[in-house]
């Protein structure tokens, strides 16, 4: 009688689908996403939408910045927002992020608020990120550059 093939068999096959339609998916929206009005693409694959245009400083990659951000998956579940009762408005160092944010935040300036587009291979890639962002997960986060810490 043949065995029965191990949990953490299944896990990975599991995680293999998830990932490849997770990665088509993300690639799909982006691909159509780039058509729409205002929406840059960078060489990078990053896309971007700004909401509104800043007048203050730009940051650079080993500065610390402070926003408010709200980060969606496609499907628009909200994994993660500053804006929940009780929370601060966030403050890193821009050289500590995904590589996402850390390009995306350099095209802006203190005052402005922009829509990031981020594909996989700039978010968490294969491994996700917790219980909410899965493998390839094309991420959907709305930043307000709120003040930049130059380093």
């Amino acid at each position: 009688m043949p065995k029965r093939p191990a949990k953490l068999d299944f896990d990975l096959f599991f995680f293999f689908c998830m990932s490849s339609s997770a990665l088509e998916t993300g690639k799909a929206f982006l691909t159509e996403n780039a058509t729409k009005p205002g929406v840059v693409t960078t060489p990078t694959g990053l896309q971007y939408l700004v909401l509104t245009e800043g007048t203050g400083k730009s940051p650079k990659a080993k500065d610390t910045v402070v926003v408010n951000y709200r980060g969606t998956l496609l499907n628009g579940v909200e994994f993660d927002s500053s804006y929940l009762a009780g929370r601060e408005p966030a403050e890193f160092p821009l050289n500590r992020v995904i590589k996402g944010w850390t390009e995306g935040l350099q095209t802006m300036k203190e005052g402005g608020k922009t829509r990031f587009f981020i594909p996989s291979h700039l978010a968490y890639g294969k491994r996700g990120a917790g219980l909410d962002i899965g493998p390839d997960e094309t991420l959907i986060f709305e930043v307000e550059l709120l003040k930049v810490w130059e380093d």
